[in-house]
Parts: structure tokens; sequence; C-alpha cells
């Protein structure tokens, strides 16, 4: 069987046992490692998974035509992922479709109207998901997790403070949210910095829920938010912020992107970009990811951003890389989302379930095992925007964690 002879070139670390849709059993091991037993209850697997593994193998599970006997779905995850980093490069290449590297502009082609639906695919779900499985602020994104012990509503909390500390606020400055989310972000650097902010979404929940919360908190002459595609924003503001957006901006737009940046900012404007990126160059979105969780989404390598960034002759002021940040939040999302299970399932149903199981089991690895990371950078129209070096930062960073203690 050809996909027996694909596990057995790919096995070196840890022990995958595989049962065929015969009945057969099959195999393969290498040096320690994780563990994992898989059936396949259908026979069109063996063909599917040797032809498109990170397309089929996931939908199988969605399916329950891949059945794990031994170990849980981040055992499997994980034993393929350290094999995959162990194969020689060549290889990987291969085994991972990464032909579809090619098609990534076709795929990500993003005007107006589908960037709409894009956004209503993954964020126009029941408000109660994600209530369940995000910290009380909602915060979709990776947390900056300053000690490891810390729990997600700490981390959070650092992640919003390290934002603002790069962003220089002042009392009364006009900030710019574009990708504002449930209003989290918005919400903060009202109430704490004292500034005046407008969010940006294209999902018609998360508007929802944002000028709700903007209500009941006393902020909604302060803090407004829109449906409105951020390349229809007007008017001048001293900060612009975006976290978790970027990656639904589509590499043939970025820039498009930055220009609009450009032309909201002062001459002694600040913008900080928080975004999922990839250290290994330039790539292709999974193709599962991309089908049932995330359609147009891509998380680009530093050399594609940075590209687009010095077309439009803006200042990077700074870039920082958060390496196993966001292995650390998937992972207490997986775990919250695990303990909810039973209401999520009551919620939509058993093949959802498996759906987000797998988008935070296999997102967790990714970023533990493969080439993903989360980068923060800062940009400017003048060199003279930001102090000269980035103790201002730290400084403010830890004088609004004494404040908030």
């Amino acid at each position: 069987m050809l996909l027996a002879r694909l596990f057995e070139r790919l096995v070196s670390v840890g022990r995958l046992t595989l049962i065929d849709a015969s009945g057969r059993t099959h195999r393969f091991e290498g040096r320690p490692g994780p563990a994992s037993t898989i059936r396949l209850k259908d026979p069109v697997l063996h063909r599917k998974l040797v032809l498109r593994p990170r397309l089929y193998l996931p939908e199988a599970y969605m399916d329950g035509t891949l059945v794990i006997e031994e170990g849980s779905l981040y055992d499997l995850m994980d034993l393929l992922a350290r094999n995959l980093e162990a194969l020689p490069a060549g290889f990987l290449v291969r085994v991972t479709n990464g032909f579809t590297t090619l098609l990534r502009r076709l795929h990500q082609v993003n005007p107006r109207g589908r960037a709409r639906r894009n956004a209503a695919h993954h964020y126009d779900l029941s408000e109660r998901l994600y209530e369940l499985f995000l910290d009380p602020d909602r915060q979709y994104s990776c947390a900056y997790f300053t000690l490891p012990e810390e729990d997600l509503e700490t981390a959070q909390k650092s992640k919003k403070r390290h934002i603002a500390a790069k962003l220089l606020l002042s009392p009364g400055q006009k900030v710019l949210d574009i990708g504002c989310g449930w209003g989290g972000l918005a919400l903060t650097l009202a109430q704490d910095y004292g500034v005046e902010v407008t969010g940006l979404t294209l999902s018609a929940e998360q508007l929802k829920v944002a000028e709700r919360r903007a209500l009941k908190a006393g902020l909604s002459e302060r803090v407004r938010f829109f449906l409105r595609d951020y390349r229809e924003e007007e008017g001048v503001y001293d900060r612009i912020v975006s976290v978790g957006m970027f990656e639904h901006v589509g590499v043939n737009h970025y820039g498009e992107f930055f220009a609009k940046v450009k032309s909201l900012l002062p001459a002694d404007g600040i913008a900080l970009l928080h975004a999922i990126g990839r250290m290994s160059g330039p790539g292709d979105t999974n193709p599962w990811l991309r089908k049932y969780i995330f359609p147009g989404g891509y998380s680009p390598a530093l050399s594609e951003v940075i590209r687009a960034v010095e077309r439009m002759r803006l200042w990077i002021t700074d870039i920082e890389v958060l390496r196993l940040h966001y292995a650390e939040t998937l992972k207490a999302w997986r775990r919250r989302f695990a303990e909810n299970r039973a209401e999520l399932k009551a919620l939509y149903d058993e093949r959802f379930c498996r759906m987000w199981e797998m988008f935070l089991v296999s997102s967790e690895v990714t970023f533990r095992r493969h080439d993903h990371m989360v980068f923060q950078m800062q940009l400017a129209k003048a060199v003279d925007s930001v102090p000269l070096t980035r103790d201002y930062m730290f400084d403010g960073e830890r004088a609004a964690a004494r404040e908030a203690a």
C-alpha cells in the first residue's frame, strides 16, 4: 500500500500505528517520541492521504472516517509535526503540497465584498462559542506571557499594555483600531489611556458585541465602532493599531494596506501592526485551514511585509518577534474548549467540535514545531517620531502594570 510506504519513510520519531480500511495493521517506529494509533474507515483515504494529506487528514478527522484509537488528537498532530520537521527539505516540500505556493495570489484575491464574506465565515458565529474558550475580554489573538506560569487573563492584559506602550499614547489622541474584534483593545485604550478610538470590523456579530460593551462601560462617546473595510476609512489619526487582522489582508493587497495606513497618519503619527508571520520565507496557507477556517487567510514572511513597507517609504522603528507566546495561548484555548465541549456540541454538532479541535490543536503544533510566529512592527512617517532607545516601552508598560495592580 502506497500510504504505508509513505508513513514508513515519514516516521523517524515516535510510533505511529495505522489500521487501514481493510483492518490490516501497519506499525511505523523511530527513536523515542509520541505514540498514536489511527484507524481509517474509508478505503478512499488510502489514496487521498497520499495525494493531499494537509487537506484530507484533518477533513477525515472532522468526518469521523479517521478515528484515533490511541493517544489524543494533540499526540497525533505532534507526532506528524515532529517527523515532518525531521525530513529532508525537498521531501518536506513535496509531502506538504508546496506547489500550492504558486496559487496563493489567486487564493488571496480579496476585494471588499469577498473580504466581508471571508470575515463572516469565521467571526459571525454564535457569540457563545467565543465566550466558552476566550478570556472574558475576548482577546482573539496572541497573548503576551511575561512569565511562563501566567494564566490567560493576565497574559492578555499584558498584551494590551505591551501594545499601548509601543503606541506612545497621550490623552486626547485619536486612535484607529483596524480589525477591532469585539472591542476589547479599543475599550482598554480609551478607559486606561484617555484616548478616543475608532474601531473597524467586517463582522456584524463583532460590531453588535463591541457597541454593547462600549455602552455598558459608559464609553460610547469616546469609542465608536463601524462595520467598515479599512480601505473605506478617511481622516487623520494620531495612532493606528491593527491586531490579528493583517492575516486577512491578502498578499496581493499589502501595498494597498500600507498606503492607507500612511494616508491616515499625520507627520508624527505611529502605527503598530501585530500579526502572525512565518520565519522560513514566503509560503502558502494550509488548504484545510483555507477551506474550513480562514478563507483568504495567509500568514506572511517578514520579507514580504517589509518589502511592502519599504515601497511606501515608512520607517520601521521597531520589530519584535514573539515565538512561543501563541503556542501557549492556543494551549489555553484548546483546554477551555475541551472543558466546555458538551455545551459546544449542543450549540452546533459533533462535526463542528471536531473541526474546531483540529483548528486549535494543529495551530498550536504549528507554533511549537513548524515555522509560525507573531511579529509586532512599529511604523512611522518621520525618523524622529519615537525616542532613540526602547526604554520608553518598558517604562510605560511597567507604569501601566503598577497602576492596574
